[in-house]
């Protein structure tokens, strides 16, 4: 798994090693986004504000780089006695800082984009904002629109669970999982649509979980049974150490979007995981301006 892992990265270090010389005009320039974001569940609310500058090199190839800001809610069932916990409740802080390389290509077949990124261990490692390790995502994106119907499915790999737009997770993991989702946005009118998608976790080797919404101050445990069973280690442990099955999830998630204009957009919707047994209510607002 790790030998395949590694060929991988090194084709798409191949390609972008190919892709950065390319600098054609279309679509060159700099770019710069945000996405406010969040997810409220019975563990707790998790909140992200992401700002990013990129620049496209051409229609086809953008890098970008950025630092998310956490601010996170614990659930009243959870105790909270740190230290950096505010007064009205909150536990703020960086995450891990980023930077990433995308390549596109549109035809008529299907529109592919990949995706690889790379973190810093920036955040604080005793809120869950960060593992204390350095990850990478490489994550492959496949689309085609009919109409009023857009189908699409990613499929990657990664040495953490990352958030998404539908779930922004309330812990940090360290070990290697694949990844993917796959669903369909319908056009309901000019400025709305709808989407659905089913996504899936499937983790390898030893996984270490950090949780945002439970204290720290004690040191990484083994998971018990009971608690490996259900997944949601981290509403009881600050840190924990087990096998594959602490980072395994699949699920469901729905939403509806409204673009406000041409450079922002607003999402609303639930996901439900199947291996933590959590329903999520997330929302997002994203803005863009730039090439």
């Amino acid at each position: 798994m790790r030998g395949k892992q590694k060929r991988c990265f090194g084709a798409v270090l191949i390609i972008v090693a190919f892709a950065l010389p390319v600098l054609a005009e279309d679509g060159q320039g700099w770019t710069f986004s945000g996405r406010f974001q969040g997810s409220s569940n019975s563990s707790g609310v998790v909140m992200k504000a992401d700002p990013t500058v990129g620049y496209n090199f051409n229609g086809h190839f953008q890098t970008y780089m950025g630092v998310p800001f956490y601010m996170v809610n614990q659930s009243s069932s959870t105790p909270t006695s740190l230290s950096t916990l505010t007064s009205s409740g909150f536990i703020n802080g960086i995450g891990n800082a980023y930077v990433g390389f995308r390549l596109g290509v549109e035809n008529p077949t299907v529109n592919y984009t990949s995706t690889l990124e790379a973190t810093a261990p920036t955040g604080d490692k005793a809120k869950g904002f960060s593992t204390g390790r350095a990850t990478v995502d490489w994550t492959n994106s496949f689309s085609h629109k009919f109409e009023s119907m857009t189908p699409f499915a990613d499929v990657g790999m990664s040495n953490t669970v990352s958030d998404t737009s539908f779930f922004v997770r309330p812990f940090s993991s360290l070990g290697l999982v694949s990844h993917f989702d796959g669903g369909a946005t319908f056009k309901i009118a000019p400025v709305v649509s709808v989407g659905a998608l089913a996504y899936g976790v499937q983790a390898s080797g030893q996984q270490r979980i950090f949780s945002k919404v439970k204290n720290s101050g004690s040191s990484a445990k083994p998971a018990t049974s009971t608690q490996a069973k259900v997944n949601r280690v981290f509403e009881t442990n600050s840190e924990t150490v087990g096998s594959a099955d602490l980072a395994n999830d699949h699920g469901v998630s729905s939403w509806i979007a409204v673009r406000a204009g041409s450079n922002t957009d607003f999402q609303v919707g639930y996901t439900r995981s199947m291996g933590y047994d959590l329903n999520t209510l997330f929302w997002g607002v994203k803005f863009r301006f730039g090439s």
